[in-house]
């Protein structure tokens, strides 16, 4: 599979573990930043990992900050993006199954190395249901475009 990552300084060293750990399950990465542990804006690199989303050149995506929450409120800003805000296995595996979250988020400073990693593991194996969760997010869809037209 094909999975973008981006993080900011606070997420940079968990999302150079994920890295590794991704490419050693035979993973295409696009890492679109940051470097290294040095202050950067999260948005800056969130979005990018986001066009990359959209275009189609990759399936799923990975991002994390110090939180995640800045990063989750980032990658909703953008209709066909459905990011979810782990750290836990539970939200982990509903996210794909109930909501096909294309995006996992965590935050860098909450969640530890063997927790992201399992987090991750599910997030990338587990399939969505669909059925009664396709109409549902169908709904979401048309409720935002109707709010967008107030």
């Amino acid at each position: 599979m094909k999975i973008v990552l981006a993080s900011d300084h606070a997420g940079f060293s968990l999302k150079e573990k994920i890295k590794a750990y991704l490419e050693t399950q035979g993973h295409e990465i696009l890492d679109v930043g940051c470097r290294s542990c040095e202050s950067v804006d999260y948005p800056v690199f969130g979005v990018e990992a986001i066009k990359k989303i959209l275009s189609g050149e990759a399936e799923r995506g990975i991002l994390i900050c110090g939180t995640g929450i800045g990063m989750s409120i980032t990658a909703n800003r953008f209709p066909g993006i459905r990011a979810a805000l782990c750290c836990d296995c539970y939200t982990a595996r509903m996210s794909r199954l109930h909501n096909d979250a294309n995006v996992l988020v965590m935050g860098g400073r909450v969640v530890g190395e063997a927790l992201a990693l399992e987090l991750v593991k599910i997030f990338l194996e587990t399939p969505f249901e669909g059925d009664r969760h396709e109409r549902r997010l169908r709904l979401i869809e048309e409720l935002a475009g109707e709010v967008k037209n107030v």
